[in-house]
């Protein structure tokens, strides 16, 4: 049953409690450098909360798509959960001033390529498994 649970819902409660302020305050925490080093070459390498949000997506993301090419009755709900947190997303953009920020905006978009990419993994597996006599 946990598998089910599709797990970029993380990046968006996380992303919650940053517009609560748990990360920090001010206009925009996302900007909040996380930490910074200087390279070989000279320049300097920072990465910001919003920077790392997007990282921790894409890492879920890659989950999610290994998770979508099961052919089980558990991955169904996977897909509908996965189109509900999308779901949950969109809302939230199109309705929350805090969530009109392109760190959302890429989260949302991230989850919208879980929802695609589930569905087109699973309708090609799908077709693999019919056999006809």
């Amino acid at each position: 049953m946990f598998g089910a649970i599709p797990l970029l819902i993380v990046p968006f409660v996380l992303y919650n409690l940053g517009l609560l302020g748990l990360f920090g305050g001010g206009d925009d925490p996302w900007m909040t450098e996380m930490f910074s080093f200087r390279m070989m070459s000279g320049g300097v390498f920072s990465m910001t909360l919003g920077d790392l949000m997007v990282l921790i997506g894409l890492i879920f993301l890659f989950i999610e798509i290994s998770k979508s090419v099961r052919t089980t009755n558990a991955s169904i709900l996977d897909h509908l959960l996965s189109t509900l947190v999308f779901i949950a997303f969109l809302v939230e953009f199109l309705l929350v001033k805090g969530a009109a920020h392109s760190v959302f905006f890429t989260l949302m978009i991230i989850a919208l390529f879980d929802v695609l990419a589930g569905f087109s993994v699973s309708m090609r597996s799908a077709s693999r498994d019919i056999n006809l006599n």
